[in-house]
């Protein structure tokens, strides 16, 4: 039997279609509209609702209809955003930036155009460059607002739409910043406003910035390290397809490091991420290239950005010539490690989601420290002497009065310049990790992530974890339970040695579990340790899995 055909479905795909100001996701649309009943399914997808702001912006797949990314929509959301702007008094020019994905131009170029058509300066990036120069363009040009058109580390058939705000709307410790409540909620509003897209007033392409900002962010990322450090170190690079290759080794070269040796495969911007199933460091086998170049090259380590280089993961040597990823909990306390140590002054903060070292290390250290709710939004408004912000998904801010948000570049300047120093002692990355190890005890990491196909299946996940808690973990007694609803909807146990965070993600219909188990290292053996902690995880793992249902 066919599939029904709903009658106010069609009307409304018919009315976006008529307002729909461009002719591909017209005729997209016309022929989903013409397929029916067929595509009756497909349909509804699309107008199941608008994008809404989450985490990290609107972000979806390209296509036409309100529940993707394309340009009606990116009309709609460019035109709610400056009619917000305007309602906040704020003053200034709108700053875009776009990287190399599918239609990114495009919808920066629009953007531009719908804050001239309503009397705001644009100012547009000089091409397609990382995410972390349109957060520095921000506070560099006391912009009133600004606008990366990225879906950073999602599949190649999705792209986003940032928003950050300047220091007049956004105040001292959101100047630069992502957007957050009541911001994302006001401009959403403002958005269900425009009554029709093409009836958007649009102006002229606003003014094309030149290489100087790019100069600029080049220099203070070069200034984020001491030019008096070492700078003997061999890297092995890849920006997986993405728009940080560039920069960094413009950033690189300012700092007075050696020119980092690329995968070639991987070294240009290419929007259909041919080398990798995922464009994302964190998944299996996306740096298994770059690996590989460390290795024939005799690197002394591998860095990697994600497509829109706000991320930054890192791989070292192990015995017999293997690599090693670093998780971003380990990345992270070794940066905060080197800058507490380098002397930098302020708060060190992460989430509720990360390991619970970085606390100790702060505690340890007698510097402040600060716990937020996941995401970089929240991470750089922990305080306003913010030092130093990381999260365990590879997001770290070196330099917050720089960029307050992750930044990739400076990231990887920061861990060489670590690197470098630790090399000129004949010593490692690894070296400094079990060296935090015997003094803390091994904190070991992972997380169980479910991808699903139906989102109620993570509220079912959730209610079934919230219903029936585990009284043990690991054989022992779980001694807090915590729910952060109605707030957030985000769950954590803990035992004496144990922590679990679970929470659905912000950007993927994804489950996440967040595992947390803590080996001390009182005989020195921290090879030991670490084997007791794997397998710890093991059986968490297994544990939480239970307790989830999945």
């Amino acid at each position: 039997m066919a599939p029904e055909v709903d009658i106010d479905l069609t009307a409304a795909a018919e009315a976006w279609l008529a307002d729909d100001p461009d002719p591909a996701s017209r005729a997209e649309l016309r022929e989903l509209i013409d397929g029916l009943p067929a595509t009756a399914a497909e349909l509804r997808d699309r107008f199941a609702g608008p994008l809404t702001f989450g985490t990290a912006g609107l972000r979806g797949r390209l296509r036409a209809g309100p529940n993707g990314m394309n340009l009606a929509v990116v009309t709609r959301a460019a035109a709610g955003l400056v009619h917000w702007l305007a309602g906040q008094g704020g003053e200034g020019p709108l700053v875009i930036g776009y990287d190399a994905r599918h239609g990114s131009r495009e919808f920066a170029e629009v953007t531009a155009r719908v804050a001239t058509g309503a009397g705001r300066p644009a100012l547009l990036l000089p091409g397609v460059l990382p995410t972390p120069v349109l957060a520095y363009a921000v506070r560099a040009l006391d912009a009133v607002a600004g606008v990366m058109v990225t879906a950073s580390h999602n599949p190649p058939q999705d792209n986003g739409y940032k928003v950050y705000l300047g220091a007049a709307l956004g105040g001292p410790a959101g100047d630069g910043a992502q957007i957050v409540p009541p911001a994302d909620a006001g401009i959403e509003a403002a958005i269900r406003a425009v009554a029709s897209a093409a009836a958007v007033p649009l102006g002229d392409a606003g003014t094309v910035l030149d290489q100087e900002i790019i100069s600029a962010y080049v220099r203070s990322a070069a200034a984020v390290v001491d030019p008096a450090g070492p700078r003997d170190l061999s890297v092995a690079y890849t920006p997986l397809h993405g728009v940080g290759g560039e920069t960094l080794a413009a950033a690189f070269a300012a700092a007075g490091f050696p020119r980092p040796v690329v995968v070639g495969e991987q070294g240009l911007p290419d929007p259909e991420f041919p080398t990798v199933t995922f464009p994302n460091p964190e998944e299996p086998g996306a740096m298994d290239l770059l690996v590989e170049l460390a290795g024939s090259t005799g690197a002394d380590l591998a860095i990697a950005n994600d497509p829109d280089a706000d991320r930054c993961a890192v791989a070292v040597p192990g015995p017999g010539g293997a690599w090693r990823p670093l998780r971003g909990d380990e990345l992270g306390v070794l940066l905060a490690d080197h800058l507490i140590r380098r002397g930098t002054p302020g708060t060190y903060a992460t989430t509720i989601v990360s390991s619970s070292l970085l606390g100790r290390l702060c505690a340890a250290r007698g510097v402040p420290y600060a716990e937020t709710l996941t995401g970089f939004k929240w991470i750089v408004r922990a305080a306003e002497d913010l030092a130093f912000g990381y999260e365990e998904a590879l997001g770290y801010c070196v330099a917050p009065a720089m960029v307050r948000d992750k930044d990739g570049i400076t990231a990887a300047l920061t861990v060489a310049e670590l690197a470098a120093g630790l090399k000129a002692e004949g010593r490692t990355l690894a070296d400094r990790l079990d060296e935090l190890a015997v003094e803390f005890g091994v904190h070991a990491t992972d997380q169980l992530s479910v991808r699903v196909d139906d989102l109620a299946e993570i509220g079912a996940a959730m209610g079934r974890a919230r219903g029936n808690p585990p009284a043990t973990l690991l054989g022992a007694p779980v001694s807090e339970v915590l729910d952060r609803l109605p707030e957030n909807d985000v769950l954590t146990f803990r035992t004496a040695t144990t922590r679990v965070v679970i929470r659905p993600s912000g950007t993927e219909p994804k489950l996440k579990a967040y595992l947390e188990v803590v080996e001390p290292v009182g005989d020195g053996d921290v090879a030991a340790a670490r084997t007791r902690a794997a397998a710890g995880l093991s059986a968490l793992r297994a544990e939480i899995a239970a307790v989830l249902g999945v």
